[in-house]
């Protein structure tokens, strides 16, 4: 809502780049789209070997400690 907002007050002062930028978001988005696909992949490989690396601390019972003084719930 807030950046149609914007797209309305920048249509109102200056209506030529309100035009330009409402035809150019769509290019820069599908230009852009390859590497927001990328930075998923490379996140999901990091992931794997943050696993892989962790799995004998797992396998030996190594989780995250419980807290020895709880608060009642």
């Amino acid at each position: 809502m807030t950046k149609f907002l914007l797209w309305l007050i920048l249509l109102i002062l200056c209506w030529p780049v309100a035009l330009l930028a409402l035809v150019l978001y769509p290019l820069v988005w599908l230009l852009l789209l390859p590497f927001r696909l990328v930075g998923i992949a490379v996140e999901g490989v990091l992931e794997f070997f943050r696993a892989l690396v962790m799995l004998p601390a797992r396998l030996l019972g190594g989780g995250p400690r419980q807290r020895a003084w709880a608060p009642p719930r």
